[in-house]
This record gives structure tokens, C-alpha cells and sequence, in this order.
């Protein structure tokens, strides 16, 4: 890979990673309902997860999607029906109390990582960096590193999201704020499915 084409997929990579989505949305609730160290096994599952999916699409999977359509538009809609889950929930979350345990249970590790492959977002940001930044000149190594240099930059960058939320903490100690917001949240991960559902 060159030095250009590098640079050029780190800059992806960032921008696709940091800008908003299910899995930032869901972790600056989760880095609101429930802290950063609590959130840890939510963002290694989104980083490794993902870097699965793009080792799987990079070694063929992908090209499913291209010979048959139809299995798109069902992983689509399974993501979508599986956001508006997590949208409920999320709506739903208790307020922290810092003189007992809090309520609910942020996302675990395999449940993070499992949500990759619903994700739609995942998929395409999967599939660009396979198809666009991965040279052909030794494709499965190239595969490898690509997966791995991803889920570097893809986890410091969902991160900000999480401490992003866990800053917001001491603002959202009210529990009618701390609703407010989580309804807000849920609100903007319902929103999220309209290009999933509609930019086909």
C-alpha cells in the first residue's frame, strides 16, 4: 500500500468511524447511563467486531450481497427492526444513582460485536474499504492489515462518543432530564433508519 493510498484510508476510516451513527448514538447513551468504564466492553465489541466483518467481507462474503440483492434488503430490515428495539430500550433507561448500583446493563462485548452484522452502516463502510483502499498485489494480506489499521482507528474514535456522554453526566442527574434525553437519543437512532430504509 502506498503512502498516499494509507493516508487516504486512515482518513476514511476516520470519518466513517467518528461521524454519527447507530453505534455512536447508542454509545453516548452509554457513556451517559452508564460511564466509560462500564461502556469498555460495548466499544471493544464495536472495534473487533467490526474488524471481523471487514476480514469476512474482504474474503468473499461481501460478494454475496452483489449475486444475490435480495439479501441486503433483509439484513436492512432486520438492522432496522433491531434499532427500533434498541431505541425502546434506550428510551426506557434509568437514571444513575451514585449512592446504589445503577439500573439496566450497558451492551456486552458479544452483543456489540453480533450488532455489526445488522448494522447497514457497518456493511457499507465495510464493503468501501475492501472495494476502494485494499490493493490487489497480495489481497488477503492487504485484507488483514486493512481489518486490523480499521478497528485501530475505529476504536479511540467511537470512544469520543462514550466520554462525550460521560462528560454530560453531572448535567443529566435529574432523572426528568436524564428522560428527556434518552428519549432524545432514542429519537435520533429511530431517525438514523431513514437512510437505511429509504436511500436504497
Amino acid at each position: 500500500m502506498t503512502t498516499e493510498l494509507l493516508i487516504a484510508f486512515i482518513a476514511f476510516a476516520f470519518v466513517t468511524s467518528v461521524t454519527p451513527g447507530p453505534n455512536n448514538m447508542m454509545l453516548l447513551a452509554s457513556g451517559v447511563n452508564f460511564g466509560v468504564r462500564r461502556s469498555l466492553p460495548h466499544m471493544l465489541g464495536i472495534s473487533l467486531g467490526f474488524m471481523v466483518l471487514v476480514m469476512a467481507v474482504g474474503f468473499g462474503l461481501g460478494q454475496l450481497f452483489e449475486q444475490y440483492p435480495p439479501l441486503y434488503s433483509i439484513l436492512r430490515y432486520a438492522g432496522a427492526a433491531y434499532l427500533l428495539y434498541l431505541a425502546w430500550k434506550i428510551s426506557g433507561a434509568s437514571a444513575p444513582n451514585a449512592s446504589s448500583q445503577e439500573h439496566g446493563k450497558p451492551f456486552t462485548f458479544l452483543q456489540a460485536a453480533a450488532f455489526q452484522w445488522v448494522n447497514p452502516k457497518a456493511w457499507i463502510m465495510a464493503i468501501g474499504a475492501i472495494t476502494t483502499y485494499t490493493p490487489q498485489d497480495g489481497f488477503l494480506l492487504n485484507v488483514l492489515f486493512i481489518a486490523a489499521l480499521f478497528a485501530l482507528v475505529n476504536g479511540p474514535s467511537v470512544g469520543l462518543w462514550t466520554i462525550a456522554g460521560s462528560l454530560l453526566r453531572h448535567w443529566l442527574e435529574r432523572p426528568a432530564v436524564l428522560r428527556a434525553f434518552n428519549y432524545g437519543m432514542a429519537l435520533l437512532l429511530v431517525l438514523s433508519l431513514y437512510p437505511i430504509l429509504f436511500d436504497a
